[in-house]
């Protein structure tokens, strides 16, 4: 596959996670543990859950850079304008999934499961392109090569770092727990 065939499957890849994270959240049964402190932060401050999903991931990428030093590989920089595109689309989503207001908890599920199933193939297409590594995975990579633990013990680690973040803003600064959900748990295992 050629490059520009790569960041075609990426582009299109970052656009059905957005969607998906969309409908997760409009499941009204919680957010995907990435999408967690995200998702808390734009119930507390002005700004759209896109515009504080791009801030986040920020200091995800600048977390790399601290951690990597030199073996930083610079084409990891792409991961800004892809952010830029991936926080775009979540609000571009969200807009678009407005009217999604499943009320009985069956119908819930399925809005959670369709969320889950496009963020999976957002996620697969992002590896069949395998251009770059998104911040979330990109921080928990840097995360496991300097400290020398398996990835997936520092995934599940720093999802779950995440999610405790989550629900500490929610404690703090927030009437009630929100965006973290049994639909969480279910997101992350799908």
């Amino acid at each position: 596959m050629t490059l520009r065939k790569r960041y075609t499957v990426l582009f299109f890849g970052v656009i059905a996670q957005s969607a998906g994270i969309a409908l997760v959240v409009k499941s009204f049964l919680g957010t995907s543990p990435i999408s967690s402190v995200p998702y808390v932060l734009s119930l507390i401050i002005p700004f759209t859950f896109g515009q504080t999903t791009f801030a986040v991931n920020m200091l995800f990428i600048m977390g790399q850079v601290v951690l990597l030093r030199q073996k930083f590989q610079k084409v990891q920089l792409l991961q800004i304008p892809v952010t830029i595109v991936f926080a775009f689309f979540i609000d571009i989503f969200m807009a678009i999934f407005a009217n999604v207001l499943p009320e009985f908890y069956l119908w819930k599920l399925v809005v959670l499961m369709l969320g889950a199933t496009l963020v999976s193939l957002g996620v697969a297409l992002q590896v069949i392109a395998n251009v770059l590594m998104l911040s979330g995975e990109g921080i928990v990579y840097a995360i496991s090569q300097v400290f020398r633990i398996d990835f997936g013990k520092v995934k599940t680690a720093f999802d779950c770092f995440l999610v405790l973040s989550g629900v500490l803003l929610c404690v703090i600064f927030l009437p009630s727990i929100e965006g973290i959900r049994e639909g969480t748990l279910l997101s992350a295992l799908v």
